[in-house]
């Protein structure tokens, strides 16, 4: 507990650093843990080969160093997202696809805002809570004490967090039903019962059913968000593309 009070402090005073050097750091933070952690090694190189992208070895081995690195990325650059000033968010996001989002407000059913874990999610969320009023299902982290860092990055701009149990759902439902959006990371494991299994790169894994019910129950619009991230801190672009409501569940 002690220990948080610093925490903060220490990644507000990073946050202060070019997001180009928080990348450079970050690599080397997941070179660093790669090496320490077989297990943690055994699991992204099994999951790469697992998920068929890689045509060849060379191309598997590159692939995977990139992996290794863009993963430890993404845990340094969360200084400057949820502690970095709020004009910097704007000032490092790129979105030319802004007009799906007019589109689905200008049918008055809600957005569901689906921000997988790919490149950095953390900052879709912030980029859009600048534009609009945004209620952001979480998971509060296994060690209680993390919490108050991480409600205290996210919760900026317009956004409002719901935890991921039965009163956050309520909030959701009634986010929908005021016609607003919500945002969810859709590939979280649920609960005992809150899902189903499906077949992802052959093997099984279980699946959240939340978001089909959000859709059907309100009629939302479903965009896919995705923040990438670009090479030599120069930020991110956004990419946002509305799904199929038939295609959700597939």
């Amino acid at each position: 507990l002690r220990l948080m009070p610093l925490l903060s402090a220490v990644m507000r005073l990073c946050a202060r650093m070019p997001l180009a050097a928080l990348h450079f750091f970050g690599a080397g933070l997941g070179w660093l843990v790669y090496g320490l952690s077989p297990t943690y090694a055994r699991r992204c190189r099994d999951n790469l080969r697992s998920s068929g992208i890689c045509a060849d070895e060379r191309t598997y081995r590159t692939t995977l160093r990139a992996v290794i690195a863009e993963s430890g990325k993404s845990i340094t650059e969360l200084c400057k997202v949820w502690f970095g000033r709020d004009e910097e968010i704007a000032q490092l996001v790129t979105c030319d696809d802004w007009n799906v989002v007019e589109a689905a407000q200008r049918a008055g059913k809600g957005i569901i805002f689906l921000t997988p874990h790919l490149g950095c999610f953390e900052i879709s969320g912030l980029y859009i809570a600048q534009q609009l009023s945004l209620t952001v299902l979480y998971r509060p982290p296994k060690r209680a004490a993390l919490e108050s860092i991480m409600r205290a990055g996210r919760a900026r701009g317009q956004a409002h967090l719901a935890p991921a149990n039965v009163a956050g759902v309520r909030m959701l439902y009634k986010t929908l039903r005021r016609g607003e959006a919500i945002g969810v990371l859709p590939d979280q494991a649920p609960g005992v019962g809150e899902g189903e299994w499906a077949n992802f790169f052959g093997r099984p894994a279980y699946t959240m059913t939340l978001v089909t019910r959000l859709q059907a129950t309100s009629g939302a619009a479903v965009i896919m968000v995705l923040a990438e991230r670009l090479p030599a801190g120069r930020g991110y672009r956004l990419h946002l593309e509305e799904l199929p409501a038939a295609g959700l569940d597939e």
